[in-house]
């Protein structure tokens, strides 16, 4: 857009907090209010090219930032979660930059915080094990370090063996009429393995569930 005067301001009819600009008795550009207000935009002001350009980076700064709270609104996303589904709206480096650096200072998103706030929801209503929460957290574009330090702040020994065994415990009905311990160790221990268990954490809870089986029969 040429160098101009901006000879109008209009709020636009179907959203009040956007505004359209004209220079030069032209429309130019729509922008959001804070834009407008941000530049000090007003009647009769002159723009150069400079001034065009910064107010074009501005927008789409705007528009970047009000696509990240759209998203953020939904659930909690990761850094790179959101870098990525920014991308996919068209939105270049620069302004997504800003923004994710923006959200941050406001601690509107904490990839360790996510991660740990994902652990304690999975544990609390789908138990898994630690490496399928590993990997689970890894497919969100964790860190490793931010995942490694989650899981050695939310899961050990004790916990993984009392995950395993409610899940374990959850389904037992289910094998519960197998006519052998093989059979018995071989697909409930392969659920559990599914579940990101390990089979030393495994082992020792089908043992145990073998033999009330059998006494309570």
């Amino acid at each position: 857009m040429p160098a101009g005067t901006i000879t109008d301001l209009v709020l636009q009819q179907g959203d009040q907090q956007r505004v359209n600009i004209f220079i030069d008795g032209a429309f130019a550009i729509g922008v959001s209010l804070t834009v407008v207000q941000d530049l000090r935009l007003h009647k009769g002001q002159q723009l150069s090219q400079a001034d065009w350009e910064r107010l074009e980076a501005a927008e789409q700064r705007a528009r970047a930032w009000n696509a990240a709270l759209a998203l953020l609104s939904q659930r909690a996303r990761t850094e790179r979660e959101l870098r990525e589904r920014l991308r996919r709206k068209g939105f270049a480096e620069g302004p997504i930059d800003a923004v994710v650096r923006r959200l941050r200072e406001l601690e509107l998103i904490d990839d360790a915080q996510f991660a740990r706030q994902w652990i304690a929801t999975r544990q609390h209503l789908r138990p898994r094990g630690a490496l399928a929460l590993r990997q689970e957290l890894r497919a969100h574009g964790l860190a490793p370090q931010i995942v490694e330090q989650a899981l050695s702040e939310q899961i050990d020994a004790e916990t993984e063996r009392q995950a395993c065994t409610h899940v374990a415990r959850t389904v037992l009905r289910r094998y519960a009429g197998e006519a052998d311990w093989p059979s018995f160790q071989r697909k409930l221990g392969s659920y559990l393995l599914r579940r990101g268990f390990t089979f030393e954490t495994i082992k020792p809870i089908l043992a145990e569930l073998w033999r009330e089986l059998r006494e309570a029969q």
